[in-house]
């Protein structure tokens, strides 16, 4: 061996510079300025026809047909009318503050209940070892391509009907049912995209907080209690809002199971405009009073919905 070949400890070999990690360039990109900006503008965009909504729930009703929202801001004349009127029923034809607690009184169970077996379905799809479970799980998850229009005959006629399983009888629940209808429709169509995601993520919980639980003698319930659902919290508590926002949103389900003392607000706002368009105007101001509850819902749950989103993105 010569002195040459021999390496000096304090010198490093020439080697080919590290590249760096995909998230790390990711990263880099989402926070350059070019990105800051594009996110900005696509932000303003996104939010002007909020502020055309807003601006023309305050003008009155020859300016909304005259005139662009935009000039609010130069003329003036706003007013308060819109407000006062769609709590008018004389004057609108509909009820809004029914309309809102008929929307909270269909919107609330409609999200729990099928948030709750959801949670029951996706642990045992994922914890508990029983035959057919894939094959199960496959056709669940196979029903979230189903349209809703598909679907509407046949729960109408299982909900004013009944309908006969083999030996099994399902009783008709009676045009006295008040909301269970609905809620039934809701918790129905919600379930498979709910109980595919929710299995998503509590398949992904280490397997030794499991064994750990089962060594200190905890059973599937207990299990289920303790370490399920306090971890899964982020989980539940965007899936939560989702649903929430999707039922109070639903105009489709409400049409079709609701009677008239019974519809939520989207109902009242089709109904206010009326067949010929005349209140089109009020339509504005309506539309903030519908979002002031999800708003509150989105707001309250706000920091569950942001870990949700980033649960199971690193690790550590």
């Amino acid at each position: 061996m010569t002195a040459s070949t021999v390496l000096d400890p304090n010198t490093r070999p020439n080697l080919p510079p590290e590249k760096p990690r995909t998230l790390d360039r990711v990263r880099e990109k989402l926070s350059s300025k070019t990105a800051t900006i594009a996110a900005l503008l696509i932000a303003i965009l996104w939010t002007l026809p909020t502020l055309g909504l807003l601006v023309s729930s305050f003008r009155t009703p020859d300016a909304v047909a005259t005139s662009g929202w935009w000039t609010a801001f130069t003329d003036g004349g706003l007013t308060l009318d819109n407000y006062e009127a769609i709590f008018d029923p004389t004057r609108v034809y509909v009820n809004i503050g029914e309309g809102l607690l008929n929307s909270l009184a269909i919107t609330i169970p409609g999200a729990i209940l099928p948030l709750g077996l959801a949670l029951l379905a996706a642990y045992a799809f994922a914890w508990i070892p029983f035959r057919g479970r894939n094959w199960i799980f496959i056709g669940i998850f196979a029903l979230q391509i189903v349209p809703i229009q598909m679907v509407m005959v046949p729960l109408l006629r299982l909900f004013s009907s009944g309908e006969v399983f083999g030996t099994v009888v399902v009783r008709p629940l009676g045009g006295d049912s008040g909301f269970a209808s609905i809620w039934l429709a809701h918790t129905i169509l919600a379930l498979p995209l709910t109980i595919f995601l929710l299995h998503n993520f509590i398949a992904s919980l280490p397997n030794d907080l499991f064994e750990a639980a089962r060594i200190d003698g905890a059973g599937h319930g207990q299990i289920f209690l303790r370490i399920v659902l306090p971890l899964a919290m982020p989980a539940i508590a965007s899936i939560a809002i989702f649903q929430f926002l999707w039922v109070w949103n639903d105009l489709l389900i409400a049409l079709v199971f609701s009677s008239s003392d019974q519809n939520p607000i989207t109902v009242m706002l089709t109904n206010m405009v009326g067949t010929q368009g005349q209140n089109t105007f009020l339509l504005s101001a309506a539309a903030f009073i519908s979002i002031i509850i999800p708003l509150l819902v989105f707001l309250g749950l706000q920091r569950y919905f942001v870990r949700g989103l980033l649960a199971g993105a690193t690790k550590g």
